[in-house]
């Protein structure tokens, strides 16, 4: 698990990356002297809006330092993300980000193995693949079926594909969120939204 102060830092990165975007300022060159920080991982940054889903972009794969992976996911997660309009600056002080770290992807042959509420979900076949995060099966109270044929219907597959030789991963994340702004919060390790 993150350093809480390596938690802080990667919320004021996602934050401080938004804003000057929104004023037009050039992106805040990040000093990150910490190494758990310049580890690869693979990383979302979801906006919640009132409590509703307002941006979620990520990396599946370490290909990044997680430092900048964040800072990437929040510019898409703010003004890339296909499902909503780009962020208005008035809109900012009411965003709440939370950041997902994930562990590596693990293939799995046994569905028995996923444990609702602790692993996030990806099904792929063929080049259709989607991704639900830990916290969106307990947010929704799925079960592990549901969850599969939600996963599927992410990929933009038919719900039992996941029988039929689709492809499933799964991984676990570690979870932390801003509570009503710049300053973060432990929400948990596969848990929530």
């Amino acid at each position: 698990m993150l350093k809480p102060s390596s938690r802080q830092k990667l919320l004021r990165i996602a934050r401080q990356t938004i804003e000057a975007r929104l004023k037009g300022e050039k992106i805040p060159r990040l000093e990150v002297e910490e190494p758990e920080l310049q580890e690869r991982r693979g990383a979302f940054v979801t906006l919640t809006k009132g409590g509703r889903l307002r941006g979620c972009i990520g990396y599946t794969e370490p290909i990044y330092p997680l430092y900048e992976a964040v800072a990437s996911c929040a510019l898409s997660a703010a003004f890339s993300d296909p499902r909503f309009p780009p962020l208005r600056a008035e809109e900012l002080p009411q965003i709440r980000i939370e950041i997902s770290v994930l562990s590596p992807l693990q293939k799995i042959q046994d569905i028995s193995q996923i444990q609702v509420g602790v692993h996030g979900l990806m099904i792929s076949k063929g080049f259709q693949r989607g991704l639900l995060l830990p916290q969106v099966a307990t947010q929704y109270r799925w079960d592990r079926e549901t969850f599969l044929e939600q996963t599927c219907y992410k990929a933009g597959l038919p719900a039992g594909a996941w029988k039929k030789g689709a492809d499933i991963y799964i991984f676990s994340a570690e979870i932390f969120h801003e509570p009503n702004g710049a300053e973060g919060e432990e929400r948990g390790r596969g848990e929530g939204g």
